[in-house]
């Protein structure tokens, strides 16, 4: 097919030999299958701020550190700089994610290089070397649904215990491979130490899981683990390997006011006694 415009650059650069077809075209981005060298990758074109669908909401880009003070200073008034290093900003949050989510374990796409807003990684594929399937264009039967939906919260929980959560997880970014599912698109993906909307999104992506995988599994409808994993990392109990339940019980007792603020008091008492001690034995 004839070379897109915004994929030129990486053919004169030798990072393209030749672009195959259009795989697909999203909220963000149109993908293209490429060859490079004797390897079949996809290319990930970026839209432009205002063809996207999906936009740069602060829940997302909360706590995103800008190394450059030049470049946050130009971002925070708006200026036309200012939106181009935003923009890159936004595509390359999703390179660095791909790289420590790799390297976390995380079942992701390889990723290769960045240029221009092209992010060239590899191509997932099925059993039959095709583009592997999305995980909405598959009907599963209730074993293989309770089966990749565990597969899929390991994978939430590996990213949470990298720092990161992916933000917009649904059945539209998970793409079945020949060896189990595969997270894709992670530009608004947040860091979970930083952001104040981290346990929301964690709960939102856990809940999307839960809802497309109880269409074929109804008893997945009832488990809470979005609200049970954020607490786990709470309270710094987070491992890999840990072991859910998919319950959660909330707290509805009562906090005792009078007696939280009585301790601060006591702690205070005890320490100006410490201190009186201490000058007294100067």
């Amino acid at each position: 097919m004839k070379v897109p415009v915004r994929l030129i650059p990486l053919v004169e650069e030798g990072l393209i030999d030749e672009v195959l077809r259009q795989l697909k075209s999203g909220k963000e981005a149109v993908v293209y299958v490429v060859r490079c060298g004797t390897e079949i990758r996809c290319a990930k074109v970026y839209k432009e701020a205002n063809e996207r669908s999906f936009r740069q909401a602060v829940q997302y880009t909360e706590g995103r550190k800008v190394r450059n003070s030049r470049r946050a200073r130009a971002m925070s008034r708006g200026s036309r700089y200012g939106r181009l290093e935003q923009e890159a900003t936004w595509q390359t949050a999703e390179v660095d994610a791909l790289h420590r989510l790799a390297a976390a374990g995380v079942r992701v796409p390889k990723p290769h290089n960045c240029l221009g807003g092209v992010l060239l990684m590899e191509l997932v594929t099925d059993e039959n070397g095709h583009a592997a399937p999305r995980l909405i264009d598959l009907e599963l039967t209730a074993v293989q649904a309770g089966q990749y939906h565990e597969a899929l919260l390991r994978q939430v929980v590996r990213m949470l215990c990298a720092g990161l959560i992916h933000g917009d997880l649904s059945e539209y970014n998970v793409l079945m491979a020949t060896d189990g599912p595969v997270i894709i698109d992670f530009p608004q993906a947040v860091d979970a130490s930083v952001n104040n909307s981290a346990a929301a999104l964690l709960k939102r992506d856990v809940d999307n899981l839960a809802a497309w995988f109880g269409r074929f599994a109804p008893e997945l409808l009832a488990t809470d683990y979005g609200r049970e994993i954020w607490a786990l990392y709470k309270n710094g109990k987070l491992r890999p390997d840990v072991t859910l339940t998919g319950h959660f019980e909330v707290n509805d007792q009562p906090v005792d006011v009078e007696g939280v603020v009585q301790e601060i008091e006591d702690v205070i008492r005890e320490e100006q006694v410490r201190q009186r001690m201490r000058q007294a034995h100067q």
